[in-house]
Formats: C-alpha cells, sequence, structure tokens
C-alpha cells in the first residue's frame, strides 16, 4: 500500500459506504450534509474517511479511540432504562468544528493521533456483557463519521439483547439516516442553538440539517431521542432564542420529547466565556415549560432540575444528583400517585436474551488491559 499524504499507514482498511468516484478522481462523500469531495491520499473535513486509490475508507471501523463505561444519565438520557451502565465508545475525528468542544483531544485528532487500538465489531456486545452494561453507546465523537462501525456492532449487539444509542449532533444525509437508525434504540441530539449564525460561526455547518434529523427521527422511527442544549454565556442563551427553540420543539416533536440545558465550562477554542450561571439553566428550563413542554431538564449542575416530574401531578418521580440515580418511583412506566403514562423506556424487553459465559470470559481475557 502506497502511503497515505496525511494519515497513518494502515494494514487494513475497510471500505466505506455512502461515496461515489467522481471523473476528476476525488471521492464524493455523502454520508453527512458537508459532502466532502475528496482528493487522492486525503481525508474529508472528519479527518477519518479517506481516498485511497480511488475508493473511500473508513479509519475508524474497528479502532476505538475511547471506551468507558457510564450512567445512562450521562448521554444525558434521563427516559431510557434510567439507573443503568452503558458502554460507551468513540473514536478519531468529527464533521462538526465547534470551538466549545468538550471532547476535542479526539475530536478535533487525526486517527494517527490518538491511542485506538483494534475491536472488531463482534468483540464490542460481550464487553458490554463484561462490564455489566444493558446498552452501547456511540459518543465522544460523532458517531455517524464511523457509521459502518455502528452497524456491524448493532447487528452483533441484537445477538445479546443489548440496546443501543446514539449521541450526535444529527448532522446526517437521509442518504445514510436509516441505514443507521434503523439499528438504533436510542438517541441524544444536540440542538446545539437555534440560530443559523451560531451554527455558521461556532460549528462551521448549518442549523437545518440538525432540524430534518430531529423530525425524520420523530416521524419515520421508533427511536426513543431526548435532545440537549449546551448554554454558552453570551452565544445561544437568550431567552428569545430559548423560547423560540422550544416552541419548534413544541410544534414539530410534541411536548414529550425531554428536554435538557446543559451548563459550558471553558475549553477548546472557547476558553474567553464564563462557565453557564445556575440561574441561566433554571430560566431556559421555566420558559421551555411555559411554552408547553412537560420534561425539561437541567444538567451538569447540582438542581432540582434533573429530576422528573409527573407533568399532571407534579408528583416526584425520579430523584437524581448529578448523573445518579437516587429515587425512581415510575410504575410499569406510568405516575404511581395519578397513573399518567410517563414516555420513555423503563424496561429492557429483551434482557433475557443473554449470552455465551464462555464467550464473555475468553473476550475478557483478551481485553484484560482495559481498566473501565
Amino acid at each position: 500500500m502506497e502511503e497515505l499524504k496525511i494519515l497513518q499507514k494502515t494494514e487494513h482498511l475497510h471500505e466505506a459506504r455512502w461515496w461515489e468516484l467522481e471523473p476528476s478522481g476525488k471521492v464524493h462523500c455523502y454520508l453527512c450534509p458537508r459532502h466532502c469531495h475528496i482528493g487522492p491520499g486525503q481525508a474529508g473535513f472528519c479527518f477519518i474517511r479517506i481516498n485511497q486509490e480511488g475508493k473511500l475508507y473508513s479509519l475508524g471501523y474497528g479502532a476505538p479511540a475511547a471506551l468507558q463505561v457510564d450512567p445512562i444519565e450521562k448521554k444525558p438520557l434521563n427516559h431510557f432504562l434510567p439507573g443503568t451502565r452503558v458502554f460507551s465508545m468513540g473514536t478519531a475525528g468529527c464533521n462538526m468544528g465547534c470551538f466549545f468542544c468538550q471532547n476535542w483531544d479526539i475530536s478535533k485528532s487525526r486517527s494517527d493521533q490518538v491511542r485506538s487500538q483494534p475491536v472488531p465489531p463482534e468483540d464490542v456486545p460481550l464487553l458490554a456483557l463484561k462490564y455489566g452494561c444493558e446498552s452501547i453507546a456511540f459518543t465522544y465523537n460523532e458517531p455517524t463519521i464511523w457509521g459502518e462501525y455502528i452497524i456491524d456492532i448493532c447487528r452483533e449487539a441484537r445477538k445479546y439483547g443489548l440496546k443501543t444509542v446514539m449521541v450526535t449532533n444529527g448532522y446526517i444525509t437521509y442518504d445514510a439516516f436509516h441505514d443507521i437508525y434503523d439499528h438504533i434504540d436510542a438517541a441524544n441530539v444536540d440542538l446545539k442553538a437555534f440560530t443559523e449564525n451560531f451554527y455558521g460561526k461556532i460549528t462551521l455547518t448549518h442549523l437545518q440539517p440538525v432540524l430534518e434529523t430531529l423530525a425524520w427521527l420523530k416521524k419515520e422511527t421508533p427511536v426513543w431521542f431526548e435532545i440537549t442544549n449546551l448554554m454558552i454565556p453570551t452565544l445561544n442563551d437568550d431567552p428569545a432564542e430559548t423560547r423560540k427553540l422550544a416552541e419548534w420543539i413544541l410544534t414539530h416533536l410534541g411536548p414529550d420529547v425531554p428536554l435538557h440545558f446543559t451548563a459550558f465550562h471553558p475549553d477548546f477554542k472557547l476558553q474567553d466565556k464564563p462557565r453557564t450561571p445556575p440561574k441561566t439553566l433554571d430560566q431556559a428550563r421555566q420558559i421551555a415549560l411555559e411554552v408547553g413542554l412537560r420534561y425539561v431538564y437541567e444538567g451538569n449542575i447540582y438542581s432540582d432540575g434533573a429530576n422528573t416530574y409527573c407533568p399532571k401531578c407534579d408528583e416526584l418521580l425520579i430523584r437524581r444528583s448529578w448523573h445518579d440515580v437516587l429515587e425512581n418511583h415510575i410504575k410499569n412506566g406510568a405516575c404511581p400517585k395519578c397513573g399518567l403514562a410517563i414516555p420513555g423506556v423503563w424496561t429492557h424487553d429483551t434482557k433475557g436474551k443473554r449470552f455465551s459465559k464462555q464467550g464473555v470470559s475468553s473476550t475478557a481475557k483478551l481485553y484484560a488491559h482495559l481498566n473501565l
């Protein structure tokens, strides 16, 4: 194999999906709305999709740069198997250019700049089971860019009754949307702001494709999804913008999609902005509730705004502290006081399909160096 111009020489390359060869020798990648036209030996904006001799390959396939066991509430997902653990993984690269990225050490890196390790799709669910996880999350960087790997992991996860989760910026084309999301059980979508100006200047992308993805999730899939809005002082925390964001969700997605307002901390290229004051999140939550959204949360701070309340009788249903579930009173998916059905996924319907202990044991030995 000839030396790649900007990326590591890789012994085995995995051919990508969602591309076409152009007469010029460039490859058109149509996985995300960037529609990169990639020259020979070069990579797309995401760093990990490369044109090698007129074919597109994914350097993210089978090469996670981050593996960790998290509470599901960290994704954040508050209405999906609360109190359970999720096996979380990410690769190098990203298809957005967010100045405030809080995982920039991998998302802004090429595959040769991070310590990735080979983990084939069939081993991922066995690792998840080894660590007592009920689901697998594709997270940390933008999982869309390693969609081929995700699809194969999901197929393996189904064999063991494991759920799958996308933690995503929502920047994907319709060409690839169903190919990936038809395998997914839950998602958290970052709706980073509600102005094109913010998306264009601070993320180097556009708002409309993200709104379209949210609409597709609602109208065309059974995927349980929640939305996160990271509030950055002076950039996207204007109450008028918050109201418009909440009104759009109510109109296009309905009142029951959980919305998380989370606190920013200075990172990457936005070191000059202060941390988000708790009162900003409190105000945003009140605005969204006034608009008519029923499940609105505050994150990255200690607050009663992390709890789940019944929108009919105000009964405390789930009490949380940061990412910990301290109390869960939901019974059979409903409020125990008034009986109102609470939207979400509260039980694991495929948990009984389990696994060969021998397979988990042999996988555990293979990855004994991991300390998750």
